[in-house]
């Protein structure tokens, strides 16, 4: 064997070993976002069915939200105790902040349920800060 065949079969052989390691990565990237997505995406809680079901309301979400968070965010939810909410639709969906807001287990945030309609406005305005 010449040197010239080796280093073809040398780079064939890594060419075979990427396209597998490629492959393999592809697959566990797929099987990631099977398991994501079936958690994310199997609502079962009748309340979060309800707020995603309503359109909300901007301006009362923004009055809801002075009233109940800004003590802890800040009235304009730049953050104070609590953080800035600046942006937090692009760092959670919906049902997730849902869940944040009515959970009560990111201390010292309260657990709070406001009534459907009101959540659907809230998150109106967190969508829009």
């Amino acid at each position: 064997m010449t040197h010239d065949t080796l280093n073809e079969q040398s780079t064939e052989a890594l060419s075979v070993t990427q396209r597998l390691a490629i492959a393999v990565v592809g697959l566990l990237l797929a099987l990631g976002l099977i398991i994501w997505g079936v958690q994310h995406f199997r609502i079962s809680d009748p309340y979060i069915l309800q707020v995603l079901a309503l359109k909300g309301d901007r301006d009362r979400g923004a009055l809801i939200f002075q009233m109940n968070c800004a003590v802890c965010h800040g009235f304009e939810a730049s953050g104070e105790v609590g953080p800035d909410l600046h942006r937090v639709s692009e760092r959670k969906s919906k049902v997730n902040l849902i869940r944040q807001v009515i959970s009560g287990q990111t201390p010292p945030m309260p657990q709070f349920q406001p009534e459907a309609k009101d959540m659907a406005d809230l998150l109106e305005y967190l969508e829009s800060i």
